[in-house]
């Protein structure tokens, strides 16, 4: 619905007009319609459509008024509240909000000198216009007040629109004199007019008119109020006579850009919007950000003169106003601030200083006397720091973002090699290069002589390969490194050793941590000002190519070492100071501030180990390995813990077992226990618990669970919850192995506790998951599922997914709970998961729609996740495929898949995977033809798992189609493991 009031009342409603009867109906539409939106009191429209024969009972009459209103209005249209009405419908459907928001943004436009888009605004705001505002009901108060206020702001805009078209290019220029005189005839003594239609005759060549309008304005006001014209129309007037006027309108010295301007309109938007409102915007970024290019791009909007004045060359605070000077083409003087202020002083103009951080103090300070005397003056300057004056509006050049970076590689590659087609190595190198364009344009003109792959390896010496930039660009552009240096160069002694000392973290880092190296808040901020770090969420971060800068002086210097022993010596205290709350209820907040510091810890455990510090990197190690172990970087923490305990050198007994602790757990959830085992030397099984802990993990590595079990048992009754939580995890790990199912259910549930008591959610959740994997097996699904409910709540708590919902999905399935399952798995899909568990989620899904009979759709599924080589997910695919190719008839191909997936099980040891393994087998008898025997290992199955998993379908499809063969079944389920092994193992 659209209401017009600027004019006789019109509203309408889905492309018709809808009649609105009776005056004290459309005085009440049009009072609620000047608020839309909002709710007007009860008794404030009583006031406006009765202002002076009140009802005796108003609240009545206006509710019967309200009632015959709604009738005429679309439904909901009109809605009652305790304290009033109100028209529900956006403001923006009312022509009179429409007309102040288009003339408000035109005013700005104005004044930016964005000329065109001021005349675009305000002729459509003032086409909103269709005769006396309100005129329905203009004899009441409340609508001659906002009618005069109206008529007002119209013929503002009508004034501000034709400055527009003066100040622009607009062929209308030459026919604003006629609409000037009109308007001047109804409003006499208005100055501004008077102004516009001088300036209007001036440019059509019209000087002698001019005067004479001058003349008469002059004569009118001395006749009618004894005064003369104002200031501003008193020197328009000497000017005229000067033969000094704006028609010969200089548009300035920018020239037309030879490239494409790649990947910035957003920020042109955005300055060009900051333009509106502010008179001095200073772009401020690193060094080969594209500031200069934005700011040139920015000012060719723009209707007014700009002019680009270069300030890089100049080194003396003088030569500032001086190379203005020359940049307008004007001629030298003593003076050259005065000559500036005497040519601008009332031209709309914009000057965009570029380069200021050289001689930041002299350009604010020129800045700061044109912009304060010459007032329709716009100053836009790029600057490595801000100028730091009254007024100033800073917006910070980023670099580009991914997209576009690819996106300006192409077309500077193209080029110089016109057949070049991008691939992912573009990519990579735009991030090497931290996505700005500058060094982004260095690197694509190397493409005339190497391939873009190479160019992608070379990047590590980017300093020495990114030369010879384009010959008439400034020096300190023609090369990455002189774009360095340059920033460089301007940092005072104590500003470049912070630098220096920052650019040994890799990512982001807290002003904690800056502090313990020696980083003051003063440097920061200098740096920030500087552009050589950015501060982002109460963190700092310096760009790769400014780092590698930095840590290039530290070599250079012979500083590196020192530079790289305080950032690890933050790092370590940090975790180890974190240590103890990650396996407690801090967990959650502790996990969180470790994660902002990964980058930074990984590097610290690099310098310890590139220096040879052992005592460092155990002790970081040991610290880490919690973090790591609930994060689920499994892999990647056996790998790092493998090479930091093998380092030679002494290091603290205590923090050498936690690391090897950390070691083998992290081994056996990543499916290398048995190659971890083989390179630790087994401590004392008598000492503390720590090492009970890791002789029972090398127990289950070499299949002694009886001497495992044995081990642990004096300390399952620690009095620390996590410590005795962690020892029956470690027990249920070896009854599973043994085949005590039992024993493995009453093992994980104490585990439950001991977590539960300490308030660790990540052991809780993987602890609860273990024991409704259990429960489920012994065909208990009810409080499985609640379990499995908990377990999803506290991995979303800690925003951990590495596989948790694809492995509850999978729990589920042998719960029987299939649509949930495959509710859970599809989104892993389609949320962009960790690649781990999009694999197991792809695997799932094939079993379900094998489960259904698509076996295309399986088939398709499990293509997606063939070459894994993770040996847990290289198992459950190599089941998977086995499944399907039994069903498909290829059971060559079945019993290859299962073999592999059986030894991989075998080796890890996993099982429950040796028993779901073993369902296939018994799967693959059964399409033989041999009943007998694919029920014997459907028990054997059993057997392994320590329970019938009824709940699954593969096994509850096969129960029912074997049930004749029951004897068999038993024979196999009343197997001790180690028979049920070798029984799988010799299929």
């Amino acid at each position: 619905m659209h209401i017009e009031v600027l004019g006789p009342l019109r509203v309408v409603a889905d492309g018709r007009t809808v009649g609105v009867g009776g005056v004290r109906s459309r005085a009440l539409l049009t009072r609620l319609a000047l608020e839309a939106g909002r709710t007007v009191p009860t008794r404030t429209l009583v006031e406006s459509v009765w202002p002076e024969d009140v009802p005796a009972h108003p609240d009545a009459a206006l509710h019967s008024l309200v009632a015959r209103l709604r009738r005429a209005l679309p439904e909901s249209a009109l809605l009652a509240g305790s304290a009033g009405y109100r028209l529900d419908v956006p403001a923006e459907t009312v022509d009179a909000v429409r007309f102040e928001r288009l003339a408000a943004e035109g005013r700005r436009a104005l004044g930016a000198g964005r000329h065109g888009a001021a005349q675009e605004l305000l002729t459509e705001a003032l086409g909103l216009w269709r005769g006396e505002p309100l005129a329905d009901v203009a004899h009441l108060p409340f609508a001659a007040v906002v009618a005069v206020r109206l008529d007002e702001l119209r013929l503002t805009a009508t004034e501000d629109r034709i400055e527009a078209v003066l100040s622009g290019s607009s062929p209308e220029r030459a026919l604003l004199s006629v609409e000037l005189n009109q308007l001047i005839a109804a409003h006499p003594l208005r100055e501004r007019l008077r102004g516009l239609l001088i300036r209007a005759l001036i440019a059509n060549g019209r000087q002698a008119e001019a005067l004479s309008a001058y003349e008469e304005y002059r004569s009118v006001l001395a006749t009618q109020l004894g005064t003369d014209p104002g200031p501003e129309l008193r020197e328009l007037h000497i000017r005229i006579l000067r033969g000094d006027t704006e028609c010969s309108h200089v548009r300035g010295n920018l020239r037309a850009p030879l490239t494409s301007f790649v990947g910035r309109e957003t920020d042109r938007r955005q300055v060009g919007r900051q333009f509106i409102d502010n008179r001095l915007v200073t772009l401020v970024g690193p060094g080969g950000v594209g500031k200069t290019r934005l700011a040139t791009a920015t000012g060719a909007e723009l209707d007014i003169p700009v002019w680009l004045v270069e300030l890089a060359p100049v080194i003396r605070p003088e030569g500032v106003p001086r190379a203005v000077v020359a940049a307008l083409g004007l001629r030298d003087s003593a003076d050259a601030t005065s000559r500036l202020v005497e040519t601008l002083a009332n031209r709309a103009a914009a000057i965009i200083l570029d380069g200021c951080e050289r001689v930041v103090g002299a350009a604010a300070q020129l800045a700061s006397e044109l912009l304060g005397r010459c007032p329709r003056l716009r100053i836009l300057a790029t600057s490595r720091e801000p100028l730091g004056i009254t007024g100033e509006v800073l917006f910070a050049v980023a670099p580009l973002e991914a997209g576009p970076a690819a996106q300006l590689f192409t077309d500077r590659a193209r080029a110089v090699r016109p057949d070049f087609v991008p691939s992912d190595d573009v990519d990579r190198v735009c991030r090497r290069l931290d996505c700005l364009p500058l060094a982004i344009e260095l690197a694509a003109v190397r493409l005339r002589s190497m391939s873009i792959e190479t160019l992608a390896v070379r990047l590590d010496d980017r300093f020495r390969l990114l030369t010879g930039g384009s010959r008439t660009a400034p020096p300190r552009h023609r090369t990455l490194r002189a774009v360095v240096e340059w920033s460089w160069d301007l940092l005072t002694d104590i500003e470049r050793a912070a630098a220096e000392q920052a650019a040994t973290f890799p990512g982001s880092f807290c002003g904690e941590a800056a502090e313990y190296v020696g980083l003051t808040a003063d440097t920061l901020h200098a740096l920030v000002d500087k552009s050589l770090l950015e501060y982002a969420g109460d963190r700092y971060r310096m760009l790769d190519t400014v780092r590698e800068f930095g840590v290039e002086q530290l070599t250079t210097t012979g500083r590196l070492a020192t530079a790289r022993n305080a950032h690890a010596a933050y790092f370590l205290e940090l975790a180890e100071r974190a240590e103890p709350y990650l396996r407690g209820s801090g967990q959650l907040s502790w996990l969180t501030r470790l994660d902002a510091e990964r980058d930074n810890m990984n590097v610290a455990l690099a310098f310890a180990v590139d220096d040879e510090n052992t005592d460092t990197a155990v002790r970081l190690g040991a610290a880490l390995g919690q973090f790591w172990t609930v994060h689920g970087d499994h892999a990647e923490a056996t790998e790092k813990l493998c090479e930091v305990l093998s380092m030679p050198g002494s290091a603290p007994a205590e923090a050498r077992l936690r690391a090897i602790a950390a070691y083998l757990l992290n081994a056996t959830f990543a499916g290398s226990l048995g190659a971890a085992a083989a390179t630790v030397e087994r401590p004392d099984a008598r000492g503390e618990p720590i090492t009970a802990f890791i002789c029972a993990l090398l127990d289950l590595a070499t299949g002694q669970t009886a001497e495992g079990l044995a081990t642990l048992e004096p300390h399952l009754d620690h009095p620390d919850p996590w410590t005795r939580g962690m020892l029956w995890f470690a027990r249920s790990l070896l009854d599973s192995a043994a085949g005590r199912a039992d024993n493995g259910r009453i093992a994980i549930s104490a585990a439950v506790e001991g977590f539960r008591g300490c308030g660790e959610r990540w052991a809780l959740s993987l602890s609860l998951m273990s024991l409704a994997s259990t429960l489920i097996t012994a065909g208990d699904t009810a409080p499985a599922l609640t379990m499995l409910d908990e377990a999803v709540l506290l991995s979303r708590e800690l925003g951990i997914h590495d596989g948790q919902q694809a492995w509850l999905a999978m729990v589920r399935i042998d719960a029987g709970d299939i649509d949930t399952a495959r509710k859970q798995l599809t989104e892993v899909l389609t949320r962009g998961a960790a690649p781990r568990e999009i694999t197991l989620a792809r695997i799932s899904l094939a079993d379900l729609a094998r489960h259904d009979d698509d076996l295309a759709e399986a088939q398709r599924h499990l293509g997606y996740v063939a070459d894994i080589t993770d040996r847990p997910e290289r198992a459950l695919y190599a089941a998977g495929a086995g499944y399907l190719a039994a069903a498909t008839g290829d059971f060559t191909a079945a019993t290859r898949y299962l073999r592999e997936a059986r030894d991989i099980a075998v080796d890890l040891p996993d099982m429950p995977m040796l028993a779901h393994v073993a369902v296939g087998m018994a799967d693959l008898a059964h399409r033989r033809g041999e009943p007998d025997r694919a029920s014997e290992i459907l028990g054997v199955a059993h057997a392994l798992r320590g329970g019938p998993n009824s709940g699954n379908p593969d096994v509850a499809r096969l129960a029912v189609a074997l049930r004749g063969y029951r004897d068999d079944y038993e024979r196999g389920c009343g197997l001790d493991p180690a028979t049920a092994l070798a029984k799988v193992q010799a299929y």
